[in-house]
């Protein structure tokens, strides 16, 4: 027995396996290499490679096939066994560019993101690139770059757009084959509440209280779920009704003329129709290249957001826990919901703004700075 999960984040496999003591083999499949339509499904294969089955009947299942030898009888004989390797990435690289095929440079990208890791994530963008120039309908292609960049997005190699561009994919394959489950779920996974089937990383701190009480120690995710992941579904679109004054509503604040902190924003989904709901994503990092951190003796981080008019937002005011020390350089993270207006069609922009204390290296220079983030959500007819 073995298992195959479609999971973006490996680790998240290995400490829930850890917690329900699973003690099978689980591979991840995070670019959906089977092409499975949906989860969960049984494959039944028996000793001689042969796929018996596909969603077997499980009250039979153990009749008809764990206490059955099959026959050789009809079936070619099996090759020389050949020891499985690895394969061999200049070649499918000379292949594909000799070919000019969309498939061979798809099986390209497939096997660096597979067997590369991530020191290899930039050449297997390139690759899906090069197929989708070729083949732009493929949604199978959309979907595994949308993957490869949030790989990157993960990453020290990370650019400050990558997170949008894979939800832009994930979007675009989903536009191609709407039904498709697995492309779906992994926009469904950041995107609103409304939207939301069941709450997708609610049980990772419950895993993990439950591994320690078992004397373990549990295996550490080196990306904690945001808010939309661990988010249960909602019904309905509660805008906070009572009275928030904004934290500088004349805007008096100096601005962050020296970009000290950078700030890197992702709407899930990308375009709703009018009265439509999207998840924010705000991250604020800290500028390394000019040592700057925050300064967490003084007043928290706050994102204040002021939608158009018959726009909802929720919630308009967000503070932002500091940090364990006087000084720290962290990435913080927001996340809102907005619903468009009923007469909304086209571009629109959502004016707000982060007041922040920050720091110019370690024990330089600290002011109270303002800057202004524009978020563009696109309402589709």
């Amino acid at each position: 027995m073995l298992g195959i999960a479609q999971e973006q984040h490996p680790d998240r496999c290995r400490l829930f396996a850890q917690w329900h003591q699973l003690n099978w083999p689980i591979l991840h499949d995070p670019i959906n290499v089977m092409q499975v339509r949906g989860v969960p499904i049984v494959v039944a294969i028996d000793e001689r490679g042969i796929v018996r089955n596909i969603r077997p009947n499980l009250k039979t299942f153990e009749e008809k096939f764990i206490d059955k030898a099959f026959a050789p009888e009809g079936i070619e004989p099996p090759r020389k066994h050949e020891k499985a390797t690895r394969p061999d990435l200049v070649a499918l690289h000379r292949r594909a560019k000799q070919s000019l095929s969309s498939e061979a440079w798809r099986e390209l990208g497939d096997a660096l993101v597979l067997w590369g890791g991530i020191a290899r994530v930039n050449d297997a963008i390139n690759a899906y690139t090069q197929a989708l120039q070729i083949k732009p309908g493929d949604g199978n292609v959309h979907f595994r770059l949308g993957v490869c960049y949030r790989i990157r997005y993960d990453s020290q190699q990370r650019m400050p757009t990558d997170f949008q561009t894979a939800v832009n994919h994930w979007t675009k394959a989903r536009t191609i084959e709407p039904n498709q489950y697995i492309w779906r779920r992994r926009i469904e996974q950041y995107g609103p509440r409304l939207t939301k089937p069941y709450p997708f990383y609610d049980w990772v701190e419950t895993a993990a209280l439950d591994i320690r009480a078992r004397g373990e120690q549990p295996i550490e995710l080196r990306i904690l779920p945001t808010g939309s992941e661990i988010a249960s579904p909602g019904r309905s679109f509660d805008a906070e009704e009572r009275d928030i004054k904004p934290p500088d509503p004349q805007g008096r604040i100096l601005r962050d003329a020296q970009r000290l902190i950078l700030i890197e924003v992702t709407v899930v989904p990308p375009h709703v129709k009018p009265e439509g709901t999207v998840r924010v994503h705000l991250t604020l990092r800290p500028n390394n290249r000019r040592k700057a951190h925050w300064n967490n003796e003084a007043e928290p981080l706050k994102l204040w957001i002021n939608p158009p008019s018959g726009w909802k937002v929720q919630p308009k005011l967000l503070i932002a826990p500091q940090g364990d020390q006087p000084e720290t350089s962290e990435p913080r993270h927001f996340e809102f919901e907005v619903r468009a207006a009923a007469n909304a069609i086209g571009t629109s922009k959502l004016a707000a703004y982060a007041l922040y204390y920050v720091c110019e290296d370690v024990g330089g220079t600290c002011s109270f700075l303002r800057q202004d983030i524009p978020i563009t959500v696109t309402v589709d007819e």
